[in-house]
């Protein structure tokens, strides 16, 4: 692999980066969005499965959509962010790995195994949804994860008739750090999360 990234870089996608929950009026275009796709997808998955789904929420009626779903206090900043990815897991994942996973027939290591399915599309769904938070970020766009809203709506509002479930949400734009910006709260300690066996 490359070199270290550079301190600017790490500050951008970690150190200086920081949870918008305001957001200046200045559009992401969905080229953006296709890039910030084009991104996240190559992050690795449990053999490729690649279970996450995502709706890119921008246009006034999908917002409507999106609104009854949300919490009292993530209606505001959401409908107003430029963007609100639905960050989504497709439980039937397993029916593209004849695409995704050619070499092996890794269909059937699913197909009638309800636990492994929702372990692995979870976890890997999830997986995939920190990817696009750091590509966002990598891409010069701040984000606003969250959790704060009503799955089942959103699922019937976005996903009914398919085996596709919210996981997570993720306002994405231009933060505006001139307000409501919070001050970064603590981290644990190497030695209170890690051990080195």
């Amino acid at each position: 692999m490359s070199a270290p990234l550079n301190d600017a870089a790490l500050d951008q996608l970690f150190l200086a980066a920081r949870t918008y929950n305001a957001w200046l009026p200045k559009e992401v275009t969905d080229e953006q969005l296709h890039r910030l796709y084009e991104l996240a997808k190559f992050g690795p998955t449990a053999a490729n499965s690649s279970p996450m789904r995502v709706v890119f929420v921008k246009s006034k009626e999908a917002k409507a959509k999106l609104e009854p779903a949300l919490s009292e206090s993530n209606k505001a900043k959401t409908m107003v962010a430029p963007v609100t990815a639905i960050v989504a897991t497709d439980f039937e994942f397993y029916e593209k790995l004849p695409k995704l996973f050619p070499h092996a027939d890794a269909r059937s290591w699913f197909v009638g195994n309800d636990a492994s399915i929702q372990s692995t599309g979870f976890r890997n769904g999830s997986l995939q949804g920190a990817y696009l938070i750091v590509a966002a970020r990598a891409l010069g766009l701040d984000c606003g994860p969250m959790s704060g809203f009503d799955n089942e709506t959103v699922d019937k509002a976005f996903f009914a008739g398919t085996q596709i479930k919210s996981n997570f949400l993720v306002n994405i734009g231009y933060g505006d750090a001139s307000t409501n910006l919070f001050g970064r709260l603590p981290r644990l300690d190497f030695d209170e999360a890690v051990t080195i066996a």
